[in-house]
């Protein structure tokens, strides 16, 4: 490369560079990391202080907000608004039907899915919820903490992403805005307001919440990838190749996002998603199959039965303060605290590839696609692990409680039959889910910190790949995941309030347009009918 186009390449970056989110949300969270690698002790007391407060307290906000959101994507899917289309009322979808399922699917939840699969219902199947009332590992604890995977990773996790897709997808490809999280509060601020000190707060907000939700991921995940190295080789890996292993993948995923959304995520994602099938029946076939249907049934009758419960369900009268029992806290209330602080930059990568389609398209397939795939996958894997925990085929609490819960995949695997190719399978599979949801991330994070630039230069891309792999590097070595993780879980709660605001701005622009559609349909002239109109009633002129 030339002198010339290398100075193209650095005048491109820093043309479409918004400063002011870019700094301030890279200097909050270089801030913050230091704080846990200078004070770890204090900063992991503040940041565990301020989550319990937020568990016991607050839980009850989180539960109500979630809830609302699935009742909102639940009338989207049904109500009239669902034919609202994202993009001009010809356009074809950007992606195929499959391109776009895998891509959504893989940039979302899909590497803690992989993670928690086998790790999740055999915790609750040992330390039961008060919800479920059961003896510790007896039959209806199996069913109980099956069910419980089925209610935290199932509707309510995909509903948080698709409301904070919605509207950026709406506001940009039907009214030019950018393609930011704060393009949400366009009808309350104006299109023309979106540089605004209100809109950089959010979009600084979305930084920090996204750096801290990749970095932890990277963490915890790459954590799952060495305890299978040291399981399936006996050598221990050590700091340094915990920086050689981060730092690979690393390396893998800014490739990818450096490639593009066709080349890189696209292609990857497909590889993720067929790797995810063949790993989901090979185990189902090689399990205890008859009693994943048997306990799966059971647990998915008792999710659907007892959603709108268990989605109120605070424990309060096993809590002796009151509030949110620890159980719950723990659990659902983390849960919900971590969706949403990853509808940043989930909600934003579904919006950058979901244009051209409708708003029910984009419901269905984000939420009861999305669903459909995950249940198959915890009621295997759980199931599995469950039966084989039962049977004494594998000690897999044995191992949770030495390696934690990244070794409780590779016990299962292994005790089942082809139990070499599984694990080995399993850790592709790891790293690949991985990589697709760094990439789909940074490349969010790009987005943010141009100012919505759909395609953000590559040095832009490149540069945050390797923050976020240093990052996670670093803390894991220095053992902070743990309190970057309470950090980025403390920054759902503005995005709890940030997502119901989204669903007030669907509410406002989707009944406008579906107004303005009637009218047509009547041949009346509807001056004015390409405006977003405030909630002044006045139009914004785009």
């Amino acid at each position: 490369m030339d002198d010339s186009t290398t100075q193209s390449t650095i005048r491109t970056f820093t043309d479409e560079l918004d400063t002011v989110v870019f700094g301030v949300g890279f200097a909050v969270a270089a801030i913050a990391v230091l704080a846990f690698i200078l004070r770890p002790t204090a900063a992991s007391g503040y940041m565990n202080s301020v989550n319990d407060f937020l568990w016991t307290a607050l839980g009850w906000w989180y539960l109500i907000a979630m809830f609302v959101l699935v009742v909102f994507v639940a009338f989207l899917i049904f109500g009239p608004w669902g034919n609202i289309k994202l993009g001009d009322d010809d356009e074809e979808p950007e992606f195929t039907f499959l391109a776009y399922f895998a891509m959504l699917y893989s940039a979302g939840i899909a590497a803690g899915i992989v993670f928690w699969g086998p790790a999740e219902a055999i915790f609750h199947y040992d330390a039961v919820s008060p919800f479920v009332g059961a003896e510790s590992q007896t039959p209806e604890a199996a069913v109980g903490a099956i069910q419980y995977t089925f209610f935290h990773w199932g509707i309510s996790a995909w509903t948080a992403y698709v409301v904070m897709a919605l509207p950026i997808a709406y506001y940009a490809y039907r009214h030019d805005a950018p393609l930011r999280i704060s393009t949400v509060i366009a009808p309350w601020v104006g299109l023309e307001n979106l540089d605004g000190p209100l809109a950089k707060l959010v979009d600084i907000l979305a930084v920090f919440a996204t750096i801290g939700g990749v970095a932890t991921t990277l963490g915890l995940v790459g954590n799952q990838f060495l305890v299978g190295v040291e399981w399936t080789t006996g050598a221990s890996v050590g700091d340094a190749g915990t920086v050689l292993v981060i730092t690979g993948l690393t390396v893998a995923f800014t490739i990818s996002v450096a490639l593009g959304v066709r080349k890189g995520i696209r292609r990857l994602s497909y590889f993720n998603m067929a790797l995810f099938a063949l790993l989901t029946v090979a185990t189902f076939l090689l399990g205890p199959t008859t009693y994943i249907m048997s306990a799966g049934t059971e647990a998915l009758g008792a999710y659907l039965n007892q959603f709108v419960t268990m989605s109120f369900y605070t424990g309060a009268a096993e809590s002796t303060g009151g509030g949110v029992a620890g159980w719950v806290g723990g659990w659902t209330i983390f849960y919900w605290a971590w969706w949403f602080s990853w509808t940043p930059f989930v909600g934003l990568f579904i919006a950058r590839i979901s244009r051209g389609r409708t708003v029910r398209q984009v419901a269905v397939t984000g939420v009861v696609a999305s669903t459909g795939v995950t249940i198959p996958w915890f009621a295997t894997m759980g199931g599995t692990a469950i039966f084989m925990q039962e049977t004494g085929q594998a000690d897999i609490l044995t191992v949770v409680g030495e390696l934690g819960e990244a070794g409780s995949g590779y016990p299962l695997f292994e005790a089942l039959p082809l139990g070499g190719l599984l694990t080995v399978l399993f850790l592709v599979l790891v790293t690949t889910f991985l990589v697709t949801s760094a990439d789909s991330s940074t490349l969010a994070l790009g987005m943010l910190t141009t100012g919505g630039a759909e395609s953000p230069s590559t040095i832009n891309r490149v540069i945050w790949g390797f923050l976020i792999g240093a990052l996670a590097s670093l803390l894991m070595v220095t053992g902070g995941v743990d309190a970057l993780q309470a950090a980025a879980i403390i920054t759902g709660g503005p995005f709890s309030i940030i997502a119901l605001i989204a669903v007030a701005s669907m509410g406002l622009a989707f009944g406008t347009e579906r107004s303005l559609f009637l009218r047509e349909e009547d041949d009346v002239e509807v001056p004015g009918s390409d405006d977003i109109v405030g909630v002044d009633g006045t139009p914004d002129d785009d």
